[in-house]
């Protein structure tokens, strides 16, 4: 152990006391041993550190003005983590700026559903390019002595029952596909903490779970760090000290600590593994408190930034008859409220105070560009405005060309809750409609975190897609719609032609209980490439306003050992009259398997920069795992020998080169396992209605029940939502829409207050109110629930508010 000499002259109290938070925001200090509460805040695309109770007012969950950046789902269209590393570290500067030790972020989920309501803080449905960047975005980060956290650890991939579903996944599926990611980032980034998911996986808690926090992430990634949970995930405090957590946040007020004593006492609980938890606490307490001293970031030049990040992440979707770049000579119609008051962030604890916002409007003016304003909608209903259309009409007519903004506003996806379609609101599609007809000349902006359905592509002539780009996005709309920068980012999940096609569309977002992953590795364009199915638009679709040419492709060996580094050269040359950026992506395909596998999978990339008539010599290199599949018969990355196709393109379905390379096997006598018979259906690619028994063959076990059974009382980690049933439970979930629906107002983030208050487990009233309300409360309501006496039931719980009561200003000031 590094700290021994420390820890050996610590209490058990004093340990215990570390492995829980301080308070909502702070790491637990012991000053006896010098060791300072460090501050951790949310991210990932800026800071929202609460302020002070004397710098919010009246606003207390309103966090300090901070720069507010692109969401990831915008980032991860750059393809660049050159640029995503810069912004890591601008985001560094701000945390030592105000004194932030640990920055809450990147997630690093895979978008297995489009539907998730928190995809816009996501990378990817693809492994390999979501772990690099989150990789970039850590080494940034870091590179100003600041920790990051890389959440959420692992397979949380809806919103819906996020703190009580048990994820059912197959380990080659794990992975391949949804710890890969999370893989890249820990070997590459080395990221000071991980975070923790809310969710079960295969059954238990992964705030608990020993194969994923220290077989996977400890044993065979090598990870050095400590693992938080995140905010109300932690099950059983104990249990997660075994498996391999650190601290559970936030502060349980010193239930955990004394759980922990208890335990040591008991015999449950080991000293030693107790004093290794510490130990890695420790380390990270002393990195943070050298956290640099508080110097005044350069907000101009963090907002310059945070538009050159959006320049290089929005994607030019459809640009039919050149239509864009629009000249500057012209009036133009711009129509939408978006256009004044942009949609430039998701809804959800990464909420972000801009130290400025910027909106096209006023972009449009600092520009001198002449034109016409009409707003359209009311973006805060979908109600359609008939007389709002009528003045948006009058304006196209009255111009050559229209920026017509539109988009998902929050109502639509937010952390909390899942979307139930794709569908743009009702109010904008009309409006679409309506200014098509009075001028065919329509560029539509589009705002939004996640795929949308685009059944009205036909009445436009162009699609910029922006995103979520941040307080500075509007600038750099403009400069991409006036030719000031050439588009240059590319799709980094595939858009659907509608919500039906998608692979896990019978399996999401499950039961109450369990949501099955039958799909295995069918995500996104493995899934659509490999069953040839139509799409929107591709996995690494991206337009620009020049020409492309890729000649020459080389390997620098035609036949390789699995030990060996293939080296993949090609050239790609600019044939435009502008200077550009494109994407080359490269994909291999294993042309014979006896496992099943997708058609191709992406395994390098580069952007390249080039003006006009340049061309480049880009080198991509492929190793071992560029080839492999997770061998489950050896619980190992194995190349089967074979020959395996080289595909270099613009897109997953734009591949311009080709080149063949036989790979032989370091271990070709190895077992492996040949589930033709067993899975027909994933070996076909035809998963959306996989059998109970090809997925039991998958899982390599029986299918959890997904019904929770109706004999059992109601435990600690029930929900709410799962007391709708009982007399009780009707009555106080009917109260609780009431009274949400009533301080909502109306508000975008009702959805999401309702879900988190009838969605998450009891156990979390307790874990997350600072002792305000105790387990002896929880029980009461649990009898409640469970048809025992009310009167009784409340009588305790009031009984137990009177001991508590002093601690609600305690609660009330830390959130």
């Amino acid at each position: 152990m590094k700290y021994k000499d420390i820890i050996s002259t610590m209490t058990p109290e004093e340990k215990a006391s570390l492995c829980s938070g301080k308070d909502f925001w702070h790491f637990q200090a012991l000053r006896k041993f010098g060791i300072e509460a460090i501050n951790v805040t949310d991210g990932p695309h800026g800071l929202r550190k609460q302020k002070t109770k004397k710098e919010s007012g009246t606003d207390m969950l309103q966090g300090i003005p901070a720069v507010c950046f692109p969401t990831a789902s915008a980032t991860s269209c750059s393809w660049d983590p050159e640029l995503i590393e810069r912004m890591g570290v601008a985001l560094g500067e701000e945390c030592n700026a105000e004194g932030v030790s640990v920055l809450l972020g990147p997630g690093n989920n895979i978008k297995r559903n489009p539907l998730c309501g928190r995809n816009f803080e996501y990378f990817s449905e693809d492994p390999l390019l979501a772990g690099e960047m989150a990789a970039a975005w850590i080494k940034g980060v870091q590179s100003q002595g600041v920790g990051a956290s890389l959440k959420h650890f692992a397979a949380n991939n809806q919103e819906a029952r996020r703190m009580t579903v048990d994820s059912v996944v197959d380990e080659r599926t794990l992975r391949e596909i949804y710890l890969a990611g999370f893989e890249t980032a820990v070997k590459k980034g080395k990221p000071w903490t991980v975070m923790n998911a809310y969710n079960r996986l295969n059954g238990t808690y992964c705030a608990e779970n020993k194969w994923l926090l220290t077989d996977v992430l400890r044993d065979n990634w090598g990870f050095g760090g400590i693992v938080i949970t995140d905010w109300g995930a932690e099950n059983e405090i104990v249990d997660g000290l075994k498996a391999g957590q650190n601290i559970e946040m936030p502060s349980s007020d010193g239930l955990a600590a004394a759980k922990i004593v208890d335990a040591l006492i008991d015999g449950t609980l080991d000293e030693a593994t107790l004093d290794a938890r510490v130990d890695e606490i420790l380390d990270i307490l002393f990195k943070g408190q050298k956290t640099k001293a508080a110097v005044p970031y350069d907000k101009t030049a963090h907002h310059a930034l945070a538009r050159e990040v959006a320049t290089g992440s929005m994607v030019l979707l459809k640009n039919e008859d050149g239509i864009l770049p629009l000249p500057k000579n012209k009036t133009v119609a711009v129509i939408g409220e978006m256009a004044k008051s942009p949609r430039y962030q998701g809804a959800g604890s990464s909420l972000i105070n801009p130290t400025q916002l910027d909106s096209v409007f006023d972009e449009l003016l600092r520009q001198d560009i002449g034109f016409l304003y009409a707003q359209g909608y009311d973006k805060s209903t979908d109600k359609t405005d008939m007389a709002l259309i009528r003045e948006a009409v009058d304006t196209a007519k009255r111009c050559d060309s229209v920026l017509l903004f539109i988009g998902l506003t929050d109502e639509f996806e937010s952390e909390g809750f899942d979307r139930s379609h794709l569908d743009l609101p009702q109010s904008h599609i009309n409006l679409l409609t309506a200014v098509s007809k009075a001028n065919p000349n329509v560029v539509v902006v589009l705002a939004g975190g996640a795929p949308i359905r685009m059944q009205w592509i036909d009445s436009c002539k162009a699609v910029l897609h922006t995103f979520l780009p941040g307080q500075a996005g509007a600038g750099a709309a403009v400069d991409l719609l006036f030719g000031n920068a050439n588009p240059s980012g590319k799709l980094s999940e595939t858009y659907l032609l509608k919500l039906e096609d998608t692979p896990s569309y019978n399996n999401f977002p499950g039961s109450p209980v369990t949501v099955e992953y039958r799909e295995g590795l069918y995500v996104g364009y493995r899934y659509f490439d490999k069953v040839g199915k139509d799409v929107l638009f591709p996995f690494g679709h991206g337009l620009s306003y020049t020409t492309f040419e890729y000649s020459g492709l080389k390997l620098s060996k035609k036949n390789i050992k699995d030990t060996d580094t293939l080296k993949v050269t090609f050239k790609v040359k600019n044939t435009g009259d502008r200077a550009g950026a494109e994407v080359a992506q490269v994909y291999v395909s294993d042309t014979e398997s006896t496992v099943y596998r997708p058609v191709k999978e992406l395994k390098g990339f580069k952007k390249i920069f080039l003006e006009p008539g340049e061309e480049k010599t880009v080198t991509v290199e492929l190793d071992k795992r560029a080839f492999a599949f997770w061998n489950t018969a050896i619980g190992d990355w194995y190349v089967e020998s074979g020959a395996f196709d080289i595909l270099v393109g613009a897109s997953s379905r734009d591949i311009r080169l080709q080149a063949g390379v036989k790979v032989t096997s370091s271990d070709p006598d190895a077992a492996v396992p040949n589930d033709r018979e067993n899975l027909p259906a994933h070996y076909s690619g035809d998963i959306q209605n996989v059998p109970d028994a090809q997925f039991e063959a998958l899982l390599g076990r029986p299918i959890p029940n997904p019904v929770r059974d109706a004999n059992l009382p109601l435990d600690i980690n029930s929900s709410l939502e799962l007391a709708e049933n009982t007399a009780a439970g009707k009555v106080i979930n009917g109260a609780l829409r009431s009274v949400i629906k009533a301080i909502a107002g109306g508000a975008s983030n009702e959805g999401m207050m309702l879900a988190m208050a009838t969605q998450i487990p009891i156990r979390c009233f307790v874990s997350m109110s600072m002792g305000v309300f105790s387990e002896e409360m929880a029980q009461a309501l649990l009898d409640i629930l469970n048809g025992k006496s009310a009167l009784v039931g409340v009588g305790k719980i009031v009984a137990g508010l009177t001991k508590t009561v002093g601690k609600i200003g305690k609660l009330i000031s830390s959130i």
